[in-house]
């Protein structure tokens, strides 16, 4: 099953097969696990609401457009979960960088690490995350967003327009801040 299409699969689960929608789930997992944690940095809390994501596709389903990508979709999902998340809690904490979070093959899965570096060399990268993220935090949650759908999974700005509902020059003027702020951040951290 795992080589059907989105909307193959998802034909076949609205037919009653409900198996199906695991090879949907394995295909987008990772990634929405990535954004998630991007946006909370809070790894357990990513794995609740990646899984609640997965759920909350799988009841409203039948509402889903079959034409439309599914991904899109379920992206938005879980964005707005972990949105509702940081505003409910109204905490920004921040955790140890995953460095995974960028190393992904290309179906979107996590790759395992592939080097071992020298102590003073994984301080310095430690350091320098701990920088980024601070300068994150610095975001409101629409920039924090931005950055991560644009950055980190490399969607293009139709497709941020499209999971976020807004119009591509919001895209691109969010974006655009969100660069200059945490240049602004990081120049501070740095000096």
């Amino acid at each position: 099953m795992n080589d059907l299409t989105d909307a193959e699969l998802i034909t076949r689960v609205l037919a009653g097969e409900r198996n199906a929608y695991r090879p949907i789930v394995e295909r987008y997992q990772n990634r929405i696990h990535a954004v998630v944690y991007g946006m909370l940095h809070n790894a357990e809390d990513a794995r609740d609401l990646t899984q609640n994501a997965f759920i909350k596709a799988y009841q409203s389903l039948k509402d889903f457009r079959i034409e439309s990508s599914f991904y899109t979709w379920l992206y938005r999902i879980a964005v707005n979960l972990a949105i509702d998340h940081c505003r409910k809690t109204k905490r920004r904490k921040t955790s140890a960088f995953d460095e995974a979070l960028g190393n992904r093959d290309d179906d979107g899965n996590l790759m395992e690490l592939h080097h071992v570096e020298n102590p003073q060399k994984l301080l310095q990268r430690k350091e320098l995350r701990d920088k980024i993220f601070a300068a994150m935090d610095e975001l409101s949650e629409e920039q924090r967003q931005v950055i991560l759908l644009r950055e980190v999974e490399g969607l293009s700005y139709k497709e941020i327009s499209d999971v976020m509902d807004i119009p591509e020059g919001t895209v691109m003027s969010r974006l655009f801040y969100a660069r200059r702020r945490m240049q602004a951040v990081l120049k501070d951290l740095s000096g």
